[in-house]
């Protein structure tokens, strides 16, 4: 179990917050490389990129729902059924990621074509989604992987494992890209083989440390390893609404790059840029957010529903504070961090106006964040995604308005960003406010 000082909530976050980090450095490394390619390069790993990321967040709602059975299971010291979860998990996601393979390998490339308003961007997306979605094959390993470590509160072996993917996946970069070292010039198809190679490293590394763990003797994993039936229930009710609560919300944001590539190349640039940068923000949010779930999660399994309070409070002090030092760098040098990712000046003016413009939104999302996990932790699962569904219709409708109907400067239409959180934040409040959340069982 996991006690409620500051320092173990800390030692349980910052694992998560340097590995998701980690992996910006990754988004920004690739967007930095591609955009002094070419144009066309950044601009369409950046859709393609959403384009699979949509299809992974599938996964790690799958790889969720698991973190939250584990996590219980710990609280209510039934060592074990975390085995029959685990290896339940795997078979879960092999099915899973087979299926979305399928779509982005048979589907989207007809997609593409039909919607997106250049033909050589979405050209060029297919050929990056082609590669990248061989990828998926390694979330299904990593994933139930992390779950198990997240569950413990054992983040560091998920630290050291992005670490690999993250450092191959900057030298596969530029290497693939530019081809160095007597290997071909590859281009945005090199972008999409680095990730991809990456990936399977840091799978690699799980696997093997897996199997040397002490904790795999310690929690019986591979002594009750199986296919349990009871258990894919579980994991099906619990996870299959947050897998649709990521879907959802990547494919809103999916439409959202849609709408704004047919307004023009120049939005979209500029909105890529955003993207990129934005994602910092998000590091601490992520980090606290999954230690949220497996807080909430271990302390309900207990029995001790006192805590739970001091468990948000504590999780949203800290929160607060690491987004402050990221809210300063993008209201004071906006530039400076946009001209990092891409220098061709005339992108970089609209782009840092945007970015100072919608940087608090992350402090709603990050304070609101908290009471949302708190949700999917309790393994009211539905609600969360009750939630979502909501939001994101309200975002969608903002975004048709402004883009659509008001045809507004790339600068409001931004705005939508406050809007969703705002939402979102509103809505699990008012949930755990008013509702009885506590005594799900799972």
């Amino acid at each position: 179990m996991l006690d409620l000082r500051y320092k173990t909530i800390l030692n349980v976050a910052l694992p998560l917050m340097v590995s998701s980090f980690i992996q910006a450095v990754v988004l920004l490394t690739d967007t930095a490389f591609l955009s002094r390619y070419s144009t066309l390069s950044f601009d369409a790993a950046g859709n393609a990129g959403l384009i699979y990321v949509t299809m992974f967040m599938a996964l790690i709602g799958m790889g969720d729902g698991a973190q939250i059975l584990i996590a219980r299971r710990i609280g209510q010291k039934n060592i074990d059924a975390i085995g029959r979860i685990f290896g339940t998990s795997i078979i879960v996601h092999l099915l899973l990621a087979g299926i979305l393979f399928v779509f982005l390998q048979l589907a989207i490339p007809s997609m593409l074509q039909s919607y997106s308003k250049y033909k050589d961007l979405a050209l060029a997306q297919i050929d990056f989604i082609s590669i990248r979605s061989f990828a998926l094959f390694f979330a299904m390993i990593s994933l139930p992987i992390q779950a198990f470590f997240f569950a413990t509160g054992k983040t560091w072996i998920v630290l050291i494992s992005a670490l690999i993917t993250a450092s191959s996946n900057i030298i596969l970069d530029y290497v693939l890209i530019f081809g160095k070292i007597g290997l071909p010039e590859m281009g945005l198809e090199g972008a999409a083989l680095a990730s991809t190679l990456a990936d399977g490293l840091g799978m690699l590394f799980l696997i093997v440390f897996l199997i040397f763990s002490k904790m795999r003797k310690e929690y019986a994993l591979f002594s009750h390893f199986s296919f349990n039936f009871v258990s894919f229930k579980e994991l099906i009710k619990i996870g299959s609404p947050i897998m649709f609560q990521g879907l959802i919300a990547l494919s809103t944001w999916t439409i959202f790059f849609t709408w704004i590539e047919q307004m023009g190349k120049f939005e979209l640039t500029v909105s890529q840029n955003i993207r990129s940068i934005y994602f910092l923000a998000f590091i601490p949010i992520w980090g606290f957010s999954a230690t949220t779930k497996t807080y909430i999660s271990q302390y309900i399994g207990k029995n001790d529903f006192q805590s739970l309070k001091i468990i948000q409070k504590r999780i949203q002090f800290l929160t607060m504070l690491f987004l402050s030092v990221i809210i300063i760098g993008a209201t004071f040098f906006p530039s400076s961090l946009i001209s990092m990712i891409n220098p061709a000046e005339e992108y970089v003016k609209k782009s840092a106006e945007i970015l100072r413009f919608i940087s608090i939104s992350t402090l709603i999302f990050g304070f609101g964040s908290v009471y949302f996990q708190t949700i999917n932790g309790s393994g009211n699962t539905m609600i969360t995604f009750t939630i979502e569904v909501i939001s994101v219709i309200i975002y969608l409708i903002s975004a048709y308005i402004l883009i659509k109907v008001l045809k507004s400067d790339i600068y409001w239409i931004w705005s939508v960003e406050y809007i969703y959180f705002g939402t979102m934040g509103l809505l699990s409040i008012g949930y755990l406010r008013f509702f009885d959340w506590k005594k799900k069982v799972l």
